[in-house]
């Protein structure tokens, strides 16, 4: 177990939070200012707006104060008209909005709600719930980051969702991962050819490789067993970078999905080689991305309530608390500052008068000092230049919840 390290970095971040609350009101926050603090905000959340509630759930769980919860419980209320969105990032936003509200009724009920029109939008013949068209762009897409959430979010549905659950992801990692060894983390369909890699998000993209491994831990840790084969999963979990487990029993393989159309081969897929990985693997020189790392962290924690996964517990430990001592702001150490830009890679954030940067304050008023508990050097895209070196909402929510699962607060396998 940790020492009082994770305990005390939980409260500095848990209290960022109380200050993001009180700078961004009823708006969601999406990323800050590295120098600072400052949250450029969007008015319905774009696709983090789940990791913006699941940080007020926690912070409503440690403090216990109806305050904190009652702010936790309007947050998620403003997610209910992206139930019936047409996007596969359902799963990051009301997965994580809603699952560790554990005794909220309005939160269940937008939580089935959800999972139910999630399971009217799986394609049998594609085989998992298109990326879609809320976002913009085309609809027939299956992109790495549409797979976390949305596997325990179907699974919630009763046993057609668990089956469409373990389907979604077969085929997500049939094309992500694929058989080959290669990482390609978007995929665009054709219906009169079939499947095709796109150039954007790259293949060496951190972020591709860190949703597809929660997802996988996700499937392998659902109350009631895994969705899908365990052998299979704990094979591709390995693959994109946890420790190697202990040798497991030997469990009856399901039947294949029809094989996949591609039209273009992928390329390689090498193993990481460090705690806090860069943004792009094709540039290990560029910018890092934390919240990558965070995301990581809290796969290996739901890995590690499996049997003979305890290295899996010991990396995250590992990783987390780099992310304390190096990146998060107010420790002493996480405090620089940082150039660049990042963009909506992973979903498309909302644009025109939605997006807004700064709290109203007074152009001549003194600027006050960045408050602790940021997790910097976090990367929204790198190819685009967009907030390379930001706090990131999804950061300091994933950065949380492994901190909360190292004390004891949450249960990993909870959210």
């Amino acid at each position: 177990m940790p020492d009082g390290w994770a305990g005390a970095a939980l409260d500095v971040v848990l209290g960022r939070a109380a200050v993001t609350l009180a700078e961004v009101g009823p708006r969601f926050p999406l990323s800050a200012d590295p120098d600072t603090g400052t949250w450029t905000t969007t008015r319905r959340g774009s696709w983090t707006g789940g990791c913006w509630a699941g940080l007020l759930w926690l912070r409503a769980r440690h403090t216990g104060t109806a305050a904190d919860r009652t702010a936790a419980e309007e947050c998620t209320a403003r997610l209910a008209d992206r139930a019936e969105a047409d996007t596969a990032t359902r799963g990051l936003i009301l997965w994580y909005g809603t699952a560790l509200a554990t005794d909220s009724e309005p939160a269940t009920t937008l939580r089935s709600r959800a999972a139910h029109a999630c399971l009217t939008a799986f394609d049998p013949e594609l085989g998992l719930v298109p990326w879609g068209s809320a976002f913009g762009g085309p609809r027939l897409l299956a992109r790495a980051d549409g797979a976390p959430g949305l596997v325990p979010l179907l699974a919630s549905a009763g046993p057609r969702g668990r089956a469409a659950a373990a389907s979604h992801l077969r085929r997500h990692l049939e094309l992500c991962v694929g058989a080959g060894g290669h990482l390609a983390p978007a995929w665009q369909y054709a219906p009169a050819t079939g499947w095709y890699p796109l150039a954007e998000p790259a293949p060496g993209w951190s972020r591709g490789r860190a949703w597809l491994l929660l997802a996988v831990a996700d499937a392998l840790t659902l109350p009631g067993g895994a969705a899908g084969c365990p052998d299979c999963l704990r094979e591709t979990a390995t693959r994109l970078g946890a420790p190697q487990p202990e040798p497991a029993a030997d469990v009856a393989r399901p039947t294949p999905l029809p094989p996949p159309t591609l039209l273009s081969p992928p390329t390689p897929l090498s193993p990481p080689t460090s705690l806090i990985p860069p943004a792009d693997a094709s540039h290990p020189d560029g910018p890092l991305d934390t919240s990558a790392a965070a995301i990581t962290a809290v796969a290996l924690l739901k890995l590690a309530t499996l049997p003979g996964h305890e290295a899996c517990a010991r990396h995250a430990e590992a990783v987390l608390h780099r992310l304390v001592t190096a990146h998060l702001s107010g420790t002493g150490t996480g405090t620089g500052t940082g150039t660049g830009t990042d963009t909506d890679t992973d979903t498309g954030t909302d644009t025109g008068n939605d997006a807004h940067t700064g709290t109203g304050t007074d152009a001549g008023a003194s600027t006050p000092a960045p408050p602790p508990g940021r997790l910097l050097h976090g990367c929204h895209d790198a190819a685009t230049d967009t907030a390379v070196q930001h706090e990131l909402i999804w950061g300091d929510f994933f950065l949380a919840l492994g901190l909360a699962a190292l004390t004891g607060l949450v249960d990993p396998r909870e959210a």
